[in-house]
């Protein structure tokens, strides 16, 4: 009986600290939790905002996860590692013969998800001379390929994710506000690590249980773990695994 209540409060323990894939028990994690909890079962857009290496596309796919379209794709666009002139074809989609070296007809990240969720990342790096035509494209719900003249509805939850303050891009003209205020439909904050020491041990233990075969944090010598808890992260989450 000891060894079934121990083994019970464990688990309330881990699922207390865990939400879907990310593991935290600060109270920002906490929070967090709590904010993804009450937006993740709603259908509005969502920006996720946090520095670089926070996690920030774990938060997206847990969003989804958690949403009445798990059971649909889930699409992954990252707007600063696409060149910016196939930018808006990996968007929309494009006919066949468009343009030079358009071979076949292409559908977008937007009718790939459709009945599902897109997760558009890094999107403070989206050219601002596309940026009305998401706009429109998230008020109307429906897309135009390039070189198309059919257009198509699409049911698309949108999930955007950013390390820049859009508020200030919105201020110095790099961002326009009303994109900026149609994507926040719900802001998610996901803290540096150097925020949340709390949850060192528990994310070391997280990555060396992922390791084959799984290892242990009593394996980390104690200078380690000083030098971790001094240590200012600016690679966050990634930075330590």
């Amino acid at each position: 009986r000891l060894a079934d209540e121990n083994r019970r409060l464990r688990q309330e323990v881990e699922h207390y600290h865990r939400f879907e894939q990310i593991v935290g028990k600060s109270a920002l994690m906490q929070e967090l939790f709590r904010a993804i909890e009450k937006t993740a079962p709603t259908n509005s857009t969502v920006l996720i905002s946090g520095e670089t290496g926070t996690g920030k596309d774990l938060v997206a796919q847990s969003v989804h996860e958690a949403s009445r379209r798990a059971g649909g794709p889930m699409v992954v666009f990252d707007s600063g590692a696409v060149a910016p002139t196939m930018i808006e074809s990996e968007l929309f989609g494009h006919e066949r013969g468009a343009f030079t070296g358009a071979h076949d007809t292409h559908p977008g990240v937007f009718e790939q998800a459709h009945g599902g969720s897109l997760f558009l990342d890094e999107i403070g790096e989206l050219p601002l001379e596309l940026q009305p035509k998401l706009l429109r494209l998230l008020e109307k719900r429906e897309l135009r390929r390039i070189g198309g003249r059919q257009t198509f509805a699409v049911d698309v939850r949108i999930v955007a994710a950013t390390n820049k303050n859009l508020r200030a891009e919105v201020q110095r003209g790099a961002f326009r506000q009303d994109l900026y205020f149609r994507l926040a439909g719900a802001v998610l904050t996901v803290p540096p690590l150097r925020d949340r020491l709390d949850d060192l041990e528990l994310l070391v233990g997280h990555f060396l249980s992922l390791e084959h075969p799984p290892r242990s944090p009593e394996e980390i010598p104690a200078d380690v773990w000083e030098m971790f808890k001094a240590h200012h992260w600016p690679g966050n989450v990634r930075e330590l695994r």
